[in-house]
């Protein structure tokens, strides 16, 4: 009786030890934002993120070259023709920060943003 209570109590240890590494794994894993570029705008149109937490931003184009640039965040990426790129980056300040399309687009492209709102 008593090896099966020890058997049980180690298993619960274990099982416990997983569900706690799987959370702090989660809390830890950058979240993913996808953003879609396309003649004269971005979708979402605005983000909230938290100071210090990590993010991977992967922007698509449905169209031409663009590109996604919040300068006080240092954050540039530029993306192909119909293409995909990625940037990783842990907002560092708080405030709302209007990003820019980077890349020539078109004569709509001075009206391309996107507003990042970054809370503690």
């Amino acid at each position: 009786m008593r090896k099966q209570h020890l058997i049980l109590a180690l298993l619960l240890t274990t099982v416990g030890s997983h569900a706690l590494m799987q959370k702090v794994h989660a809390e830890n894993a950058p979240r993913h934002i996808e953003v879609t570029a396309k003649r004269f705008g971005f979708e979402p149109v605005e983000i909230t993120l938290k100071k210090g937490e990590p993010v991977d931003l992967v922007l698509k184009s449905t169209d031409v070259s663009h590109g996604l640039r919040f300068r006080e965040l240092n954050v540039d990426v530029k993306v192909g023709k119909g293409g995909t790129s990625e940037v990783h980056f842990t907002p560092n300040l708080t405030g709302t920060f209007v990003g820019h399309c980077s890349v020539f687009c078109g004569s709509g492209h001075g009206s391309m943003t996107l507003k990042l709102h970054v809370v503690d």
